[in-house]
């Protein structure tokens, strides 16, 4: 039977959500606590994969099992025994046998925290800015990534994808508290996409370029063109959309 799994992470002590050889990994350790707790190998497929260092308040991610799940409460309750603090289990129920967590998600959301005065609490999971940011001109910027449907420009280089393709819904800069949070929701991302973006707009914001120089980035389609990559701590995957679940 195949069961979904929501999860969140903190990001930090791991090198990203996807295994690989001789690194810790979020999909790794949460395979490594389901075989041990219904006794026969498991393997999982994510939403999907999030960079080093990156966090979760959100992740889906199914496997199947014959181990007929009638306790998901107590279930949950071993899983996070042995997982420990860094990744959190929430809800365990089954799905149909054909639901996939990462083809049938319809869109993911991300959230990207900055904060303008030094906070001994906001960091590490909130970036800094070391200098004035125009947030009405990235927001200005931000709205032409609706615009646009390929992002090679803020895409990590060599990936496996077929195409760089992506259909943005809604990206805006918004202030919270003593924060600014960049909400960007999309069909998919690519490697890298949303730190990509999130350095080109800060370049806008600094003053070090304009809109009309963010969308001729974004038009090049070459990463070389685009701002730096933010650091991956102050980025979460915030929410994953499916036809059937209501959450």
């Amino acid at each position: 039977m195949r069961y979904f799994i929501k999860l969140a992470y903190n990001g930090a002590s791991f090198h990203g959500w996807q295994s690989q050889p001789n690194a810790d990994s979020v999909q790794e350790r949460i395979e490594n606590a389901l075989s041990m707790v219904l006794r026969h190998d498991v393997k999982i497929t994510g939403a999907g994969r999030t960079d080093a260092g990156v966090n979760a308040a959100v992740m889906y991610a199914h496997f199947d099992t014959d181990f007929d799940i009638e306790d998901a409460s107590t279930l949950i309750m071993r899983l996070n025994s042995i997982l420990g603090k860094d990744i959190a289990v929430y809800k365990v129920f089954p799905v149909h046998e054909n639901a996939h967590a990462r083809f049938d998600a319809t869109s993911r959301t991300y959230k990207y925290f900055v904060h303008t005065e030094k906070s001994p609490f906001l960091y590490p999971f909130s970036w800094k800015a070391t200098a004035p940011l125009d947030f009405d001109l990235m927001n200005t910027a931000a709205k032409h990534l609706l615009k646009y449907t390929d992002f090679t420009s803020f895409s990590k280089l060599h990936t496996d994808v077929k195409t760089n393709n992506c259909k943005v819904t809604h990206a805006h800069w918004e202030q919270e508290g003593g924060q600014w949070v960049f909400t960007i929701t999309a069909d998919r991302f690519l490697r890298n996409m949303v730190r990509a973006i999130v350095g080109t707009l800060i370049d806008v914001g600094r003053g070090k370029i304009t809109v009309n120089r963010f969308c001729e980035i974004i038009e090049k389609k070459d990463r070389c063109s685009a701002g730096t990559s933010m650091p991956g701590n102050a980025l979460f995957l915030w929410k994953v959309t499916y036809p059937y679940i209501d959450d």
